[in-house]
C-alpha cells in the first residue's frame, strides 16, 4: 500500500511568520527610499526629492526575497528562481520585457511576477502610467503565451504586488472628467486608493493576472512596518496562497 505524501511544506506557514515578514517588507522599502533619497541629497546630485529615492531603485526587494522563500517552500528548487538577471520573457508586441522574478522549469514559464509601488504627493499621471503599464504587459505575455513563445502546454501564473503611499493625497475623492460619455459609476469621485484597488480587483477578475495584491503603507508609520490592507480579496495571504498552490503542482522534483 503505498504511503501517505506529506502534506505540502507551505500549509505549515504560520499567520505570524508570514504577517511578519510581509511588515519588514514594508520597513525595508521606506527605509531604502529614505536611504537613497539622503545619498542624493549628500552627494549634491541633481537627482532629488521623490525622484531620488525611485532611481534608486530595488526597494521591493525585500518583497521579492518573501515572494522566492514562499516559493522555496512549495518545492520550486532555487536554480529555478530568476531575480535580478536572466528574467527576460519574449514578448508578442515587443522583443522582450523584464520581470521582477521568474520561475523557469524545465523549458516551461511557471510563474512571473510584477512588484510595483507609488509614492504621492503626484498620483495623476503615476495612475495612468502604472495602470497602462500592467495592461499592457499582461497583454503582451498572454498573447506570446498563445503564440507558443514560451510554454508547450502548462499555462504560467501571473502575480501583481502593489504598494500605495498612504497619505492624504491618495485618500482625496477626485473627479474624473470624461466630456463625450459618463465614467463607469465605481470611479466616481473615488481616491486614487480607490482607484488602485479597484484596478487590482479587475486585473484578477478580467483574467489579465492570475492573482493581485495591494497594500497602503504611510511613509511615517511604514519605518516602521505599519501597513493596511483594504481589501479582503486583495490580501498578501490570499495572493501568497494562490502563488503557492500553483508552485506546488511543479515543485518536489516533479
Amino acid at each position: 500500500m503505498p504511503s501517505t505524501p506529506p502534506l505540502p511544506p507551505f500549509l505549515s506557514l504560520t499567520v505570524p511568520d508570514l504577517d511578519r515578514r510581509v511588515a519588514d517588507a514594508v520597513a525595508f522599502y521606506w527605509r531604502s527610499r529614505q536611504a537613497q533619497a539622503d545619498k542624493q541629497r549628500e552627494s549634491g546630485g541633481a537627482d532629488q526629492g521623490a525622484r531620488a529615492a525611485v532611481t534608486g531603485g530595488r526597494q521591493m526587494d525585500a518583497f521579492i526575497a518573501l515572494v522566492t522563500d514562499l516559493l522555496l517552500a512549495a518545492g520550486i528548487a532555487r536554480e529555478h528562481i530568476f531575480v535580478r538577471s536572466r528574467i527576460e520573457l519574449p514578448g508578442f508586441f515587443r522583443p522582450t520585457k523584464e520581470w521582477d522574478l521568474l520561475v523557469v522549469r524545465n523549458h516551461q514559464l511557471i510563474v512571473a511576477l510584477e512588484a510595483k509601488s507609488q509614492v504621492g504627493p503626484s498620483f495623476g499621471n503615476n495612475f495612468n502610467n502604472r495602470t497602462e503599464e500592467a495592461m499592457g504587459t499582461a497583454l503582451d505575455l498572454w498573447t506570446a503565451y498563445r503564440e507558443g513563445a514560451f510554454n508547450r502546454s502548462a499555462q504560467p501564473w501571473l502575480g501583481y504586488l502593489f504598494l500605495l503611499d498612504d497619505c492624504a493625497a491618495s485618500r482625496k475623492p477626485t473627479h474624473p472628467v470624461a466630456p463625450h460619455f459618463p465614467v463607469l459609476p465605481e470611479f466616481k469621485d473615488a481616491s486614487y486608493a480607490q482607484r488602485y484597488e479597484l484596478f487590482c480587483r479587475k486585473l484578477v477578475r478580467e483574467r489579465q493576472y492570475n492573482a493581485a495584491t495591494f497594500l497602503l503603507s504611510d511613509k511615517t508609520k511604514g519605518l516602521g512596518g505599519t501597513y493596511t490592507e483594504p481589501a479582503d480579496d486583495l490580501t498578501f495571504r490570499q495572493f501568497a496562497r494562490a502563488l503557492m498552490a500553483h508552485a506546488a503542482a511543479y515543485g518536489q522534483g516533479r
